[in-house]
């Protein structure tokens, strides 16, 4: 699942691709928000390590889990 996350004073989106639901991971950025937390740690399906400003945050956008068919065969 990929989680897009527009940043404030960045022209280019960060695309984490997370191993769980995207639905959980857009729950703990809420939450994260919400409490004033001024950081939040996420973690992508390779296991890298993100940290990220909560203030900076301008939209999260939750992507499609399915992978899309490229080319004229299906």
């Amino acid at each position: 699942m990929d989680i897009k996350i527009g940043l404030a004073d960045s022209p280019r989106e960060l695309v984490i691709r997370v191993p769980e639901d995207g639905a959980a991971v857009l729950s703990q950025l809420a939450q994260a928000i919400e409490a004033g937390n001024p950081v939040m740690q996420l973690a992508d399906e390779k296991g890298r390590q993100f940290l990220i400003r909560t203030e900076k945050i301008l939209y999260v956008e939750q992507g499609s889990a399915t992978a899309h068919s490229v080319g004229f065969m299906r």
